[in-house]
């Protein structure tokens, strides 16, 4: 089991976009092929905006999947690619879902994407037994750390961190007009902040009308066709863009149209999308000012600061459950040795047991049959560990002894 990936902390935006499955439909198909590529058994794809991994239970030593993701992307990966095996790779994942991996320290979103990867995961058929229980586990890790430390207090995503640049950095949102690009959960999360700063308009533009409406409504803003973009840009201030997109939706020419509408008061626009919503290209013009969310990495250092030792106190708590979760693997991995023992034992006894009854159907004293169903039971079921220790005495065994003779220490009659 291992996970192959790569973030925000070993590659840029630009190469983040070309690895990215920003929908289910991607991702399925993504899934499907990689399970495809021979030794792979179990498969799970987390694709965000900030990582793409694929956690694994595999045969091979993951070259496949590392050049399947080259493939895609179109250009070598090795110098971005981080690889974690067996309790590292559990580690990992705990740690992402309880947000200790994310760009925004502790924020809340991340969570609900690793169940997303893990519901994807099931509805393709790609994720195992394995898989299953780590992801599961994940779950109930990152519970842990956010109930028992101060990890997840006052959470700050993505989307608030944009909202706070716009209003620390650029306009009094109270006398701004923002437009929102999208619909989804970060969109969303967006409206909420900054309706909590009194901003003076809000625009909503969404492939999918209704969408648009339904989240307009809500935050008492007004909705707009995508196609509609070009006609209202002028009026925002500031921009901000997050949509499952694979190819940018913003390009130059309409901003800089935007722009000369404006009478060149400055615009800024802030792109949460992986793939990019916003064309490169619209950097390079005279007053507008784009930020993607590589650019967000210094906002949130003073998020860092404050939640380090919260931080500390979760990554205890995180490799705690690691060790639990290997443990329990390592007990489930012999459960047929397990169960194959077991059921010899139950064999024996329902043999024994019938002669039992059957002795005392014949009129023999009870007291007899109860002694003989004793001596009878002790002598089969020890007889196996009987003859072991013999033979490992006669060869000095000794680790063979020792170990006979744990499985037997707590074995003394109960007196109660």
């Amino acid at each position: 089991m291992f996970v192959l990936g790569l973030n925000h902390q070993t590659a840029p935006i630009t190469l983040r976009e070309r690895v990215a499955f920003a929908d289910g439909d991607s991702t399925e198909r993504a899934l499907r092929a990689l399970q495809s590529l021979g030794q792979v058994q179990e498969v799970a794809l987390l694709s965000t905006c900030n990582r793409t991994e694929v956690y694994a239970v595999a045969q091979d030593d993951g070259a496949s999947i590392a050049q399947w993701l080259a493939d895609f992307s179109g250009e070598p990966l090795d110098a971005y690619l981080y690889r974690h095996d067996d309790v590292d790779s559990v580690r990992h994942l705990f740690r992402v879902a309880s947000g200790l991996d994310s760009l925004v320290l502790g924020e809340p979103q991340i969570l609900g994407q690793v169940k997303t990867a893990w519901s994807q995961g099931h509805q393709a058929g790609t994720v195992g037994p394995q898989l299953d229980r780590l992801f599961q586990n994940a779950f109930k890790a990152a519970k842990k750390a956010r109930t028992d430390t101060r990890i997840g207090a006052n959470a700050v995503s993505v989307a608030s961190m944009a909202v706070r640049m716009a209003q620390e950095n650029f306009a009094d949102l109270s006398e701004s007009t923002v437009m929102l690009i999208g619909a989804g959960e970060t969109i969303e999360l967006a409206a909420r902040h900054l309706q909590q700063a009194k901003v003076k308009r809000l625009l909503v533009a969404n492939r999918t009308f209704a969408h648009a409406q339904t989240l307009a409504g809500e935050f008492g803003g007004f909705a707009l066709e995508l196609s509609d973009l070009p006609l209202h840009l002028h009026e925002a201030d500031v921009v901000i863009s997050a949509t499952a997109a694979r190819d940018p939706i913003l390009h130059a020419d309409v901003v800089r149209n935007a722009l000369q509408q404006r009478k060149h008061r400055p615009m800024m626009l802030l792109d949460l999308a992986v793939p990019r919503d916003i064309d490169a290209a619209v950097a390079d013009l005279r007053d507008a000012f784009v930020y993607t969310v590589d650019d967000l990495e210094r906002s949130v250092e003073d998020n860092r600061r404050l939640r380090r030792d919260a931080a500390a106190a979760a990554e205890n708590i995180i490799d705690l459950q690691a060790q639990q979760h290997m443990l329990a693997l390592q007990v489930s991995s012999h459960a047929e040795s397990i169960r194959q023992v077991r059921e010899a034992a139950t064999a024996v006894r329902e043999a024994e047991t019938a002669r039992a009854m059957s002795m005392l159907a014949a009129g023999h004293p009870v007291d007899s049959v109860m002694q003989e169903l004793a001596h009878r039971l002790t002598n089969r079921l020890m007889h196996g560990p009987t003859r072991a220790l013999r033979d490992a005495a006669q060869r000095d065994d000794q680790t063979t002894l020792r170990v006979v003779s744990t499985l037997f220490k707590d074995t003394k009659p109960d007196h109660d």
